[in-house]
């Protein structure tokens, strides 16, 4: 699966999950179905072509060589070439002393870089000061369609704040300054690939799809 499949594989996980499909049965049909089938290839291959026993251990005999299963044929070649000098000292083994260095700097730069991302369904964006200001119903509306779009798989591809992907989709931090609200509207039922379309939502959940709208209408940047 490439970036581009798993993202559209996100967006429309979200939108599946917002339509409330239960996972009894469905999810327990098919994984259930795949182990019965799964189990009878087993139990054929097993009545057909049998399994391999080798002889007895003895361990008293000097002319055995040990050999890895199959699977693990790639790592026993290797053995040869692994440093199995007799000195420990790290200032005197540079190379893997400098491999294992790299390799906590990257263990840490990764994990940096995986804690400064944030969760994919939360929305740390602070709320406008004009916001706050009216109170009352339009910041509870603010609230519901902000909880709807951080849930909706829009930061699969897209920026909200300091949450999300920085891509393929543009930045949605300021989306408002650079498009209408009718504008923001047809996009999400109409988008140009591999941005899944919500018209399926609009028609089956409009206060939700109105929502996301009027969230993504009042995004005009993190400084007001």
């Amino acid at each position: 699966m490439n970036q581009r499949e798993k993202e559209q594989y996100l967006r429309e996980y979200a939108l599946l999950k917002q339509q409330g499909k239960p996972f009894f049965p469905y999810a327990v049909a098919k994984d259930s179905l795949m182990a019965v089938v799964t189990m009878a290839v087993i139990v054929v291959m097993a009545i057909v072509l049998g399994a391999e026993l080798g002889p007895k251990a003895d361990p008293t005999t000097t002319t055995y060589t040990p050999r890895p299963e199959w699977y693990f044929y790639f790592l026993f070649e290797l053995l040869p070439f692994y440093d199995r000098g007799p000195e420990r000292r790290p200032e005197r083994r540079p190379v893997a002393t400098t491999a294992g260095i790299l390799t906590i700097i990257a263990m840490g730069y990764l994990t940096y870089l995986g804690a400064e991302a944030g969760p994919p369904t939360q929305i740390d964006m602070p709320t406008p000061a004009r916001i706050e200001a009216q109170g009352g119903q339009m910041l509870a509306e603010y609230n519901a369609g902000k909880q709807i779009v951080a849930q909706s798989g829009c930061q699969a591809c897209h920026v909200i704040g300091h949450n999300g992907n920085d891509g393929p989709g543009p930045p949605l931090t300021d989306i408002a300054a650079r498009l209408p609200r009718q504008a923001i509207a047809r996009t999400l039922i109409n988008p140009t690939a591999p941005m899944p379309s919500y018209l399926e939502l609009s028609r089956q959940d409009p206060e939700k799809f109105d929502a996301m709208v009027a969230y993504l209408a009042q995004l005009k940047g993190e400084e007001e």
